[in-house]
């Protein structure tokens, strides 16, 4: 029992919600429970700014995500952001691009058409998205950010087949909704290595899908504020617990939208990045007073170029 929860049962109030959450026994290749992951890092400045104050901290960083797609980065970029990824044992993935939402149709910008803003409007599209991932692939890419069922499904079949590589790792993005365990299953089933769940999903739910699936959950801590803006930090050790092996995943409330992101907008990538990093680096201390026992992948450079 924490502190808090011993001197509220000495008032003989109850210190937790009520609730049977049993641990999860799944865990990365290394026998960790969490890794941490810093979103929007949307380029190699920006990159470099994560490892660097990751490295100022001592904040264990494993996986950064670009949300502004393959096509938003030159050869050379990919390729910059790969060389750091290898040097420093981090993990790249890069979303894949172009999305609904940027897209000439209106549907996204009403109130009930926002959900297929990542998704891929006709064949057209998919075909685009096809040829961000096998670009980057041949670029060295063992990772990208996927948002629509179709093109999961698509990936999936060419990684068993042999048309794309078979450690292409294949994250799905929280814009493509898992908030059950029946979803999370079909997710899987087609190829998913990576889950990013819904940013207001209660624990208990987020347990129950671990008990469906083996593959990491990627949770949003904080979350950025067009998904809400929540913030969960004290929520840490029992996703650790119950979730694992899952990515702790750090926003920042309070924040410009970022994407497409590019020059015009460097200096604030660079700055929201290192934040990011301050923020994981508050979340992983609370993780370690609080559960101890908890294992951190420490050692990124033991980290695969895959997430599992």
């Amino acid at each position: 029992m924490t502190k808090s929860e011993l001197l509220l049962a000495g008032l003989g109030l109850p210190g937790r919600d009520v609730g049977d959450l049993a641990p999860s026994g799944k865990r990365f290749p290394d026998a960790a429970q969490v890794r941490v992951e810093i979103p929007s890092v949307e380029g190699p400045a920006a990159m470099a700014s994560v490892i660097a104050a990751a490295a100022e901290s001592g904040t264990p960083i494993h996986r950064v995500s670009q949300g502004s797609g393959i096509w938003m980065l030159d050869d050379a970029e990919i390729q910059e952001m790969l060389s750091i990824g290898a040097a420093s044992g981090v993990e790249v993935c890069l979303f894949v691009g172009p999305r609904a939402g940027w897209d000439i149709g209106r549907q996204t910008l009403s109130s009930s058409g926002a959900a297929i803003g990542a998704s891929l409007r006709g064949a057209d599209q998919l075909a685009y998205g096809m040829e961000d991932v096998i670009r980057a692939c041949e670029l060295g890419l063992r990772s990208v950010l996927v948002a629509d069922l179709g093109q999961l499904m698509v990936l999936g079949r060419l990684k068993r087949e042999g048309g794309l590589p078979a450690d292409l790792q294949l994250k799905v993005s929280v814009s493509l909704a898992i908030g059950n365990p029946a979803t999370a299953r079909v997710m899987e089933d087609l190829g998913a290595t990576s889950l990013n769940l819904p940013v207001d999903l209660p624990v208990a739910a987020i347990a129950t899908i671990r008990q469906a699936v083996d593959v990491p959950l990627d949770i949003y801590i904080e979350a950025p504020d067009d998904f809400g803006g929540g913030m969960r930090y004290h929520d840490i050790p029992d996703l650790a617990r119950t979730a694992s092996p899952l990515y702790l995943k750090f926003a920042v409330r309070n924040a410009a939208h970022t994407y497409p992101s590019g020059g015009h907008l460097d200096s604030l990538v660079r700055s929201l990045s290192i934040e990011r990093v301050r923020r994981a680096a508050l979340g992983i201390a609370l993780l370690r007073r609080q559960a101890p026992d908890v294992i951190v992948s420490g050692d990124a450079s033991s980290v695969p170029g895959a997430a599992m």
